[in-house]
């Protein structure tokens, strides 16, 4: 039997087109829109965590500083603490919401390494189960998500507590 899954909204991701105006960086101009826009889960005073638009699983989150830095060697201290304080919350978040048998983390640093967004570094925070459909991205190009982003983006808001997703 054959099936059809279609992802018509992973387009733009795919075809590398971006949205048209004056844009300087992804994770700058996220920081200027409304967190349910911007799909902005948290903010922190050096750091914000952000929903995945194209994710890999549900739940996958994306832990940036506010300052434009590129490089782990470029946050200052305080960044750094919070960058990981942040991640550590929302693994914690993530396993009591969505139970999942694991996580990938990690950053990608330069565009050689992987970095769809390589002059602001990232931490990438992605659920895993075992037996998961990811490896139809391998196969067919296409990931399965079964949750809207909406939906994700409401439940981790309720977790975090807060309406405006503050530390």
């Amino acid at each position: 039997m054959n099936e059809t899954l279609f992802t018509p909204w992973r387009m733009t991701y795919l075809t590398g087109a971006a949205p048209s105006g004056p844009s300087t960086c992804l994770f700058c101009d996220l920081q200027g829109l409304g967190d349910a826009e911007a799909l902005i889960v948290l903010r922190g005073r050096h750091v914000f965590a952000v929903l995945n638009r194209y994710p890999y699983s549900n739940g996958h989150v994306m832990v940036a500083p506010v300052a434009h830095r590129g490089t782990l060697a470029e946050l200052t201290p305080e960044e750094r603490v919070e960058l990981i304080d942040v991640a550590a919350r929302l693994e914690e978040i993530l396993r009591v919401e969505y139970a999942p048998h694991g996580f990938n983390a990690g950053f990608n640093l330069g565009r050689c390494a992987g970095a769809g967004v390589p002059g602001h570094l990232h931490l990438h925070l992605v659920p895993r189960w075992d037996g998961d459909t990811n490896f139809m991205t391998v196969l067919s190009g296409t990931r399965v998500i079964p949750e809207d982003l909406g939906v994700t983006y409401g439940r981790l808001r309720a977790r975090l507590g807060t309406p405006e997703g503050a530390l």
